[in-house]
C-alpha cells in the first residue's frame, strides 16, 4: 500500500478512517472478513495495510503485519501508533501472532474501531501482550550467557589451578 505523509498530530479518529479506506482493498475470499490497518510511522508518515488470503491458509497475511511489512521495505522501523478496522460492530483486537509482530517494533499506540459505527478502543502494544518476548529479551539472553560463559571460563582456570 502506498505511504502518504500527514500532519504529526493526526488523531485517532483520522487514523481509523484510513484504516477504513484501507480495509476496502482487503483479499478476503475465504474468511470474508475484511479487515483494515493505518500505520503512523515515527516521521508522520502513514502505511495502509489490509488483510491477503491465500488458498494456502497459512500463506494470509493479516492487515496489521501487512502495514509493519511493507512500512519496513520503505524504511520505516519506528512507528508512533497504528489503528486496526474490522466489519464488527465492536472493535476488535489484534490476532496474537500481530501482537507479537507488533512489539517487536516497541511499545507504541494501538487504535481499534470499526467500520461501522465510531466506537474506538486505544491501548498499546505492550499492553495486548504483557510479558512479551522482545529484542530486547534476547539481548538479556546473550548478556547472561556471556556472564555464565565467563563464569564457567573462569571455574575451569581455577579447577586447573587447583588440579596442578
Amino acid at each position: 500500500m502506498a505511504a502518504s505523509t500527514l500532519p504529526q498530530d493526526i488523531s485517532d479518529v483520522e487514523l481509523v478512517h484510513l484504516a477504513r479506506n484501507a480495509m476496502k482493498r482487503a483479499h478476503c475470499p475465504y474468511s470474508k472478513f475484511p479487515v483494515g490497518a493505518a500505520l503512523l510511522t515515527e516521521s508522520g508518515e502513514t502505511i495502509l495495510g489490509c488483510n491477503v488470503e491465500n488458498a494456502s491458509y497459512g500463506g494470509t497475511i493479516c492487515a496489521e503485519r501487512s502495514a509493519i511489512v511493507s512500512a519496513v521495505s520503505q524504511g520505516h522501523n519506528k512507528f508512533r501508533a497504528i489503528a486496526v478496522v474490522t466489519g464488527l460492530s465492536e472493535p476488535a483486537s489484534p490476532c496474537g501472532l500481530c501482537r507479537q509482530f507488533l512489539v517487536e517494533f516497541g511499545d507504541f499506540k494501538v487504535v481499534v474501531g470499526t467500520a461501522s459505527n465510531s466506537k474506538i478502543l486505544t491501548t498499546s502494544t505492550r499492553d495486548l501482550l504483557p510479558y512479551a518476548f522482545t529484542p530486547e529479551s534476547l539481548d538479556i539472553f546473550e548478556q547472561e550467557k556471556s556472564s555464565t560463559s565467563k563464569v564457567s571460563q573462569d571455574d575451569v582456570k581455577e579447577h586447573d589451578a587447583v588440579a596442578t
